[in-house]
């Protein structure tokens, strides 16, 4: 059984990770969050799983337990005494996997209930006075399609034509349900901390993908980029930390100048083969995950039989 443990949790989330790399460089920003998302959740759910499977097998070792169960453990021991280890590492992790993931759920949980103190304007815009240069969208609760919330400091940091250029990428975050997107991804990277970097990644390729839906809207590449670099040198002036255009979080360093020379490129042609990679490591984590399920049903048949 230790194969399954060395794939699905050693080798496959750092897959993921490398497929990355080749799905935010080939694919269209939007599809490449989508991918990279689900695929990093489906090899968190799957190396999560595969703990789980050996921290039975841990519990199916102790001798009170085989005894009232009714089986041998020392055929459940033999199946992994070359790496005496594993079962118990396992037992250890899926319980610090499985505590992180419950802290990242309930800051989401926290994180969106804040925001939504903020009362639903008619039209979808709430102006707040307040001095800092922020703005955010707002996810609304079953159809309500949410809304976009922004200071009197952005608003007067902006040109009336950057200013919808900002307004028109918000709406593309709420449109897109991008928030879903890094909720899944973070979920995943709390599972394993191997694709935390997978987890800021679709940060930004959502923030990219509004770019690019900004842009498509307003028909200027150009007064997106002017409207994503005033909002960020208006931060930087006000010493208040601006949250604009942002449903990750606060934004890496460097992230600003990436998305504002993206956009001062055509728009580049992207392909969809990149996709394969992810989803097949993420395909074939399921499968590996599946046998390693069976693997230990056989095994406590043969310790019972055996006993």
């Amino acid at each position: 059984m230790f194969d399954h443990f060395v794939w699905s949790v050693v080798v496959s989330p750092p897959l993921i990770v490398v497929a990355a790399r080749l799905v935010a460089g080939g694919l269209a920003p939007a599809r490449a969050a989508r991918v990279l998302a689900w695929s990093a959740a489906v090899v968190a759910a799957a190396s999560t799983a595969n703990l789980a499977v050996f921290a039975l097998k841990a519990v199916a070792e102790v001798p009170a337990v085989a005894g009232v169960l009714g089986w041998s453990p020392e055929v459940v021991q033999a199946d992994t005494a070359q790496v005496p280890w594993v079962s118990w590492a396992s037992l250890v992790l899926v319980v610090a996997a499985v505590a992180s993931v419950g802290r990242t759920h309930r800051r989401h949980r926290r994180d969106l209930r804040a925001a939504q103190v903020f009362s639903r304007p008619g039209d979808g815009v709430l102006l707040v006075e307040d001095d800092a240069v922020t703005a955010f969208a707002v996810p609304g609760a079953s159809r309500d399609p949410g809304w976009v919330v922004v200071t009197t400091g952005m608003r007067e940091a902006l040109t009336a034509r950057q200013y919808q250029a900002l307004l028109a990428h918000e709406r593309a975050h709420l449109a897109g349900a991008h928030h879903r997107l890094v909720r899944l991804a973070e979920l995943a990277g709390a599972a394993h901390p191997a694709l935390w970097w997978v987890s800021r990644q679709v940060g930004f390729l959502v923030e990219r993908a509004a770019d690019e839906e900004a842009a498509a809207e307003v028909g200027d590449r150009r007064l997106v980029a002017q409207a994503v670099g005033q909002a960020a040198l208006a931060s930087t002036r006000s010493g208040r930390v601006s949250q604009v255009l942002h449903v990750a979080g606060q934004a890496r360093p460097g992230a600003v100048p990436r998305r504002v020379s993206a956009l001062l490129r055509p728009a580049r042609r992207t392909r969809r083969m990149p996709a394969v990679v992810p989803v097949a490591v993420a395909v074939a984590t399921v499968v590996w995950t599946g046998e390693a399920i069976w693997d230990l049903l056989e095994l406590l048949w043969l310790a019972a039989s055996g006993r």
